[in-house]
């Protein structure tokens, strides 16, 4: 490992110690009700998702319970070219399965926090600890408008700034 790569690591875990207490996640997650495409709505991205349309994210529970995951999505537009990310996550917290630790690259792992999921595992939002990054996924492409406004009721009720949102476009119809 080069030591620029080992100083930038470094310094996303130290970033990530001064953080403030993390938003607190659902009560119980249902890993095998989980598991499936999740339609990315939209909420605090990262920088390449910024220009993604059709993203989809999808989680499959493997048979030693890690839960890799394969990000899709169009790059500049419906039309654009397809672009694929895969990850692993892994529960972190077993009693509510709704901690997680995602690896993009090892040995580093992230929080990953399930703070909204609704009783039909229809919509859900996913949260790293610092409330930095955020994503509202639905299992359509588009979210109901009465789940939509509960999302966003819930995540100001735990701290989230929710004027800085971006929208993911998503098409019509699956």
């Amino acid at each position: 490992m080069n030591h620029t790569l080992l100083l930038l690591v470094a310094s996303l875990l130290l970033v990530g110690c001064a953080t403030r207490n993390p938003p607190s996640t659902v009560s119980y997650v249902d890993l095998d009700r989980f598991m499936g495409d999740w339609y990315v709505i939209g909420g605090n991205l990262t920088w390449f998702e910024r220009d993604a349309y059709h993203a989809i994210e999808n989680y499959r529970l493997d048979e030693k319970g890690r839960i890799p995951t394969t990000f899709t999505f169009r790059r500049g537009g419906f039309d654009g070219p397809e672009k694929t990310y895969r990850s692993m996550a892994f529960v972190h917290d077993r009693e509510s399965n709704a901690e997680w630790r995602i690896q993009f690259f090892w040995p580093v792992r992230f929080p990953y926090l399930v703070v909204y999921l609704d009783p039909d595992y229809q919509a859900t939002a996913i949260s790293t600890d610092d409330r930095k990054y955020l994503w509202i996924m639905s299992r359509t492409p588009q979210l109901r408008e009465d789940l939509r406004l509960e999302i966003m009721q819930t995540l100001e009720e735990k701290g989230f700034d929710t004027s800085a949102f971006v929208t993911v476009p998503q098409p019509e119809s699956p």
